[in-house]
Parts: C-alpha cells; sequence; structure tokens
C-alpha cells in the first residue's frame, strides 16, 4: 500500500481506492492525472486482486497510451504474466473486430485505409458521378477534402446513409456519394479509421449476448481525456458497460478545445448526472506557479458552462506580464530579444515556447527569430514560407517574372484544378523540346494546341497562360494592391481553399505582408528564398506552435502573442466564446515559471493593416483594469515628450542610406536630437535621427 500513495495528494489517493461504481476524476491543467490513473490500475491489480484481464483503459494517441502503459507496469513490475489492456480507442476497436466483425457478414481479413487512400476512392466515386450531381458539386463548392470531412462527422455521429434527413440539394449528393463510399468499403472489405469506432458499436447494439460477453470481460474501464469524447465513443462506453456501471474517467471540461472535431463537452459536464457518478476533483497543480494559476481561473471563471474548480499550487514568485506594441514587428523583434536574454541567462531554448491561436501570426515570429540567427522548430504545423497556400502563391509569382522557371509552373498548373493530368503533360514535355512549359505554350497557335491535347484543355491553359501575361503587366506597373487584386480576380487561389479558414488566412497575412513591402516582387521573392532555405538545425530550438499543438506540453517561459479581438478570441459565427476561453486557459497553463502576453495596436487583419482592440481575455483574467482602456481603439501615446512637438513617433517608417527601410519601436531624447530604435531587415538598430529619412 505505501508503494502507491506515498507520492500522491489526498484527492489523488481517493481516485485511485475507488474501485466500484462510476467515477467522474476532474483533473485541472498539471494535477497529476497520468499518475492518478497509473496508480489506479496498478492498485486494482496488486492490491485488490483484479484480474489484468478485466481491466481496460482508452486515450486518445499512441504517445499517451505509451506513457501510461509504461507508468502502470513500473508500478506493478515482476508481478504480471499478462499485462492490462491500455491503448487508444482505435487499437481497442481494432482488436475487437478482428474477433467479432464476422457478425456483420465480414472477413476479418479487413484492411484499414488512410485518409489519402480514402480521398482516392472518392475521387473515383466523383467522377463516375452523373453531370447534375457534378454540377452541384461545383456550385457548392464541395470538394474532396470537405466531402471526406463530412463522411467522418456523419459516422462519429452515428449516422448511415439512409438515415440522413435531405433538406436540401446538398445533403441529396452527399447522403448519396455516402452511400457509393460505403458500398465500396464494403465490396473490398475495407475499413477506414472511422469504422474502427462505429462498427464495434453497431455490433454491441445488435447483438446483446455479445454485448454482455464482453462487459462481462471488461469489469473495469478507465478512459483519460474524457473531454475530448465524440457522440460515438460516449455510446460506445455506454455499450461496453452493459452489465456494470464500473466506468472511471478523467479529464477536465475547463480544457475541451476540440468541438471542431467532433468533441462534446456536453459528455463530461452530463456523465455525472448521467451515470449518477461520484465526483473527486484533482487541483492541486505541479507545474505552474501560483501567479498564472491565479490568471487562469480569473480567467476562466467567466465560463458559465462548467464545473467549479480552483487550481492552487506551492511554487510561486515567477513573473506573468502583459506587453503592448504597436505592430506585429515590434511585437516579434521584442520577444526575440527576451528569448535571446533567456538564453544568455543560461534557459535552455527547449524550455520556451511562443504560442497563437492562429497559424497566420508564426510569420512575423519565425521572421524575427531567422534574422536573429535563433534556432526554432514548429511543433505540430509548417513553417509559413513552407505551406501549400503560401507555395503556390510563390510559384504563381515566380512564374509570372520568370517564363523559364518550368519547377514553378508545374506547380501551379493544376491549382486550381485545372483537369491537366500525366497524360497531356507529358505530350507537352515531348513537343516543348527545348523551351519551357510557359513559353511553348505562350508561342504556339490554338490550332496546333488543339491538335495535341485536345480544345478542353488547350483552351484551360491558354486562358492561365493569358492570365499571367497580364499580371506580368500588373507587376511592372509596380502597383502592389492591384497586383494582388488581379491575382485573385484571375486566379481564384483564395476560393480554391475555401473551406479552410486557416489557408484563406495565411494568404491574406503573405498578400498584406507583400503589400506592406518596398521591395520589388523580383527582390520580395529572393528575400524568401533565402528566408525559407534557412537551414536552422531543430536540435536546442524555441518552439513556436498553435494553442491546439501545445496541449499536453508544458514550458519553463510562455509568450503567448495575438492577444487581439478577432485573432484571440476568434470573432465569427462559427466560434463559441466559451470555447476560445478554454483555449486561452490552455495556453496560460502550459507556462511553468513566466508567462507574458502580448497585444498588438495594428497587425494585418483579411489582408488589410487595422487597428485592432484588445483581447476581452486580459480584462477578464484581471491582468488589464477595465477602466484603463475604455475606448474600442487602443490608444498609444507614440509622442516623445510631454509638449507633444516630437519629430518622430513610434510606428514611423523611416530610411537609412545603409540599412534601408526600417520601423521605428523606440524613441528617447539625447540633446537636441532624437535616439531612435529601429527594426531594419537585418535586425534592430539605434540609430541618431538625423541619420534617417521619413518615408
Amino acid at each position: 500500500m505505501k508503494n502507491f500513495f506515498n507520492d500522491l495528494n489526498p484527492n489523488q489517493a481517493k481516485a485511485v481506492k475507488h474501485i466500484d461504481n462510476p467515477l467522474l476524476i476532474l483533473a485541472g491543467a498539471g494535477s497529476g492525472k497520468t499518475k492518478t490513473i497509473t496508480s489506479r490500475v496498478a492498485y486494482l491489480i496488486k492490491e485488490v486482486g483484479i484480474p489484468t484481464d478485466n481491466i481496460l483503459t482508452l486515450t486518445f494517441s499512441n504517445k499517451a497510451a505509451k506513457e501510461m502503459r509504461e507508468r502502470a507496469l513500473n508500478l506493478i513490475a515482476n508481478t504480471l504474466i499478462f499485462p492490462p489492456l491500455l491503448c487508444t480507442f482505435h487499437k481497442f476497436g481494432l482488436l475487437f473486430l478482428k474477433r467479432y466483425i464476422y457478425l456483420l457478414n465480414r472477413k476479418n481479413s479487413f484492411l484499414i485505409i488512410d485518409s489519402d487512400d480514402k480521398k482516392k476512392i472518392l475521387k473515383e466515386i466523383i467522377f463516375n458521378l452523373d453531370t447534375n450531381f457534378k454540377k452541384i458539386l461545383d456550385e457548392y463548392n464541395l470538394k474532396n477534402s470537405v466531402i471526406s470531412t463530412k463522411i467522418s462527422e456523419y459516422k462519429n455521429s452515428v449516422i448511415m446513409p439512409n438515415e440522413i434527413e435531405s433538406r436540401d440539394i446538398e445533403e441529396v449528393v452527399l447522403n448519396k456519394i455516402y452511400e457509393l463510399y460505403q458500398e465500396n468499403l464494403l465490396e473490398n472489405n475495407l475499413l477506414d479509421f472511422d469504422d474502427l469506432l462505429l462498427l464495434p458499436y453497431k455490433i454491441l447494439s445488435q447483438f446483446e449476448d455479445i454485448a454482455k460477453e464482453v462487459s462481462e470481460k471488461y469489469k473495469y474501464i478507465m478512459v483519460d481525456e474524457y473531454q475530448d469524447t465524440n457522440e460515438l465513443q460516449s455510446r460506445l462506453l455506454k455499450a461496453l458497460c452493459f452489465t456494470h456501471n464500473n466506468l472511471c474517467v478523467v479529464g477536465d471540461d475547463d480544457q475541451s478545445i476540440y468541438s471542431f472535431r467532433g468533441a462534446k463537452i456536453d459528455n463530461i459536464l452530463n456523465f455525472a448526472d448521467k451515470f449518477k457518478s461520484s465526483v473527486i476533483k484533482l487541483e492541486q497543480n505541479y507545474r505552474s506557479s501560483q501567479e498564472i494559476l491565479k490568471v487562469a481561473n480569473t480567467l476562466i471563471s467567466n465560463n458559465k458552462n462548467r464545473y467549479s474548480k480552483n487550481l492552487f499550487s506551492e511554487i510561486s514568485h515567477k513573473e506573468v506580464k502583459v506587453s503592448s506594441f504597436y505592430d506585429e514587428n515590434e511585437e516579434s523583434s521584442s520577444i526575440t530579444y527576451k528569448i535571446q536574454e533567456l538564453i544568455l541567462n543560461g534557459v535552455n531554448p527547449k524550455e520556451i515556447a511562443v504560442l497563437f491561436r492562429v497559424g497566420a501570426l508564426s510569420r512575423s515570429i519565425e521572421e524575427a527569430l531567422r534574422k536573429a540567427n535563433m534556432n526554432y522548430e514548429m511543433i505540430g504545423g509548417i513553417r509559413f514560407y513552407e505551406r501549400e497556400e503560401i507555395k503556390d502563391i510563390i510559384s504563381y509569382f515566380n512564374s509570372i517574372i520568370n517564363s523559364n522557371d518550368d519547377f514553378s509552373f508545374k506547380r501551379i498548373i493544376n491549382k486550381p484544378r485545372r483537369k491537366i493530368g500525366k497524360v497531356t503533360l507529358e505530350k507537352l514535355q515531348n513537343a516543348k523540346e527545348d523551351k519551357s512549359l510557359f513559353n511553348f505554350l505562350n508561342e504556339i497557335n490554338q490550332s496546333e494546341l488543339d491538335k495535341l491535347i485536345g480544345k478542353k484543355s488547350c483552351a484551360t491553359l491558354k486562358e492561365l497562360i493569358n492570365n499571367l501575361n497580364e499580371l506580368k503587366k500588373v507587376v511592372d506597373s509596380g502597383d502592389k494592391k492591384t497586383l494582388i487584386y488581379e491575382f485573385e480576380n484571375r486566379i481564384k487561389l483564395k476560393a480554391f481553399y475555401s473551406e479552410s479558414s486557416e489557408k484563406i488566412a495565411n494568404i491574406d497575412e503573405f498578400y498584406a505582408m507583400f503589400a506592406d513591402r518596398e521591395d520589388t516582387l523580383e527582390v520580395f521573392l529572393n528575400n524568401i528564398s533565402l528566408e525559407s532555405n534557412d537551414d536552422l538545425a531543430n536540435n536546442e530550438s524555441v518552439s513556436l506552435m498553435t494553442i491546439h499543438a501545445s496541449k499536453g506540453l508544458e514550458f519553463g517561459y510562455v509568450f503567448i502573442i495575438g492577444l487581439e479581438e478577432g485573432f484571440f478570441p476568434l470573432l465569427h459565427d462559427d466560434i463559441e466564446i466559451e470555447e476560445e476561453r478554454r483555449i486561452a486557459y490552455v495556453a496560460i497553463t502550459r507556462a511553468k515559471r513566466d508567462l507574458i502576453l502580448s497585444f498588438v495596436n495594428s497587425r494585418f487583419y483579411r489582408g488589410e493593416r487595422t487597428t485592432l482592440q484588445k483581447s476581452r481575455f486580459l480584462i477578464e483574467s484581471g491582468l488589464i483594469k477595465e477602466n484603463k482602456f475604455k475606448s474600442n481603439n487602443i490608444k498609444f501615446n507614440a509622442n516623445i515628450n510631454n509638449s507633444g512637438n516630437a519629430k518622430f513617433k513610434r510606428g514611423e517608417v523611416v530610411k537609412h542610406k545603409i540599412f534601408g527601410i526600417g520601423n521605428i519601436i523606440e524613441v528617447s531624447k539625447i540633446g537636441r536630437d532624437f535616439k531612435l530604435k529601429i527594426n531594419f531587415a537585418n535586425g534592430v538598430k539605434d540609430i541618431v535621427s538625423s541619420f534617417v529619412q521619413k518615408v
């Protein structure tokens, strides 16, 4: 007994000792939930004497399952012949189906398809649809990826094709494709990822004797991260408890941030009433300082739809700070400087993270870190210039200014989709001889091209070449805003990526950044090439990531950027403000030692430089007093002295004969002159004001 409880606090020990009947363990951030789960597994086996094959523990990721398995086995080392089943939901589904899928008149030699296989099957189905259905797909912009996601949503909501209420023509088409997709899987004895949960649920629901058999086998069921379960997972767990109610779930409603994946916060909020369960709260935090937890507690208390919890810690005397900046360049430069200071003072870069709600915000901090020659790693995502949609724009721009760039032209020839297949490309490659594809298509007359690749492909490619030629004229005029407008009007890249708000945000960020630079398009692209080819090592790197990617991680020093209305919280019709607040709570509780939150007065928003309002979360967390910020827009005192007669102001753009264009981030008086701290392309420098000119 002593081994299990030495390192547990009273509530953890109480949870571990709970044996029969339902239990909800509300485990706040950093409260030792993994230790509690693994200790309970070990306690049931080693102290209570529950056979290992009667225990089932489910989680969401292979990484979490592996860690929990190792920790549980360490507690019961050398006492087991067969370890307990501790795995992901989907691994359990696979094991279950290998034994019971015959009940659905299917063989257990099934193959599991991945997302790429799924899209290939859907592509073939769509190709064979009749013309009317295809027209509807185009009209409603129902791309392959959208249909794939929708089918997954149906399955995780336990909706089969014949159960869809087809209220409009869009749903009629989706229903038809879903039906054909299911027929294809059945004919070829294939399962997709969602079937690994849906089919076990169907078997347990239809065959009472099997439900009884499986429930008798797994008499003690535990679930990690219960706040992330969807409708199907909730029903599956209920079915597994057919003969008993020994279901122990662990989670934190305040960290429910995956509704976009189908997670239902109601599963955890309603668990106690639905199962008549006991509730144990784990509120002692072993990760963050009390100062950080005070901010997190104050913020999340504004949510109405939650269990009451109050995290506390015995760690104290650390820093929580709010920083305001003129724009994203000043924000990124300042954070980079602070990170350099931390590293010089002996902090390991791995202990430092920059978090953001929207992926597009990574661009400015990435550039600042590159200019400072600092290693960074994008966790759970892709660096800004390596993202698909950004590489597409760069390839288009390269093709516009360099007609010999076959590499870029081949990338864009089907972006957006123009139905130019491999056979057509091979014909063009063979016919162009020593010319580039662009020049060949530009020079060949239409009748010859018709004969070579057919009228439809000919018309499509001639339209593309004509658009690129027209855009080249706009490039030559030097009008960047017109170029961006004409590019979207002719190419319609944002429409192509319309199903992804993140990709649209990245495209807007790129357009706005380009419009804001003084460089020509050619110089701009060359600079990007130099930056994106930067070969910084990933070891000992600062971590950059979205807040969703940070869940489950912890860092000594955390910077949360972009705390402005519209960026954090996001503001549009599909956004639920309580979930945005939970996302902020997750971000804050990643920090162990120091937490710095920042907001700016001005940032690129939907492609335009916009004056922004600071995030309501700064007020709700008690970090900023509301009466100091009553106006809709943040006001900064940019003047240098009280007389208001300063010649230079923070935020102004200036030019230096050697360093080029820069942005003033700080001004101070020296004698009759001013000392300016200026953010240039090659870094921040202090310059006497008489050596620069306003742009």
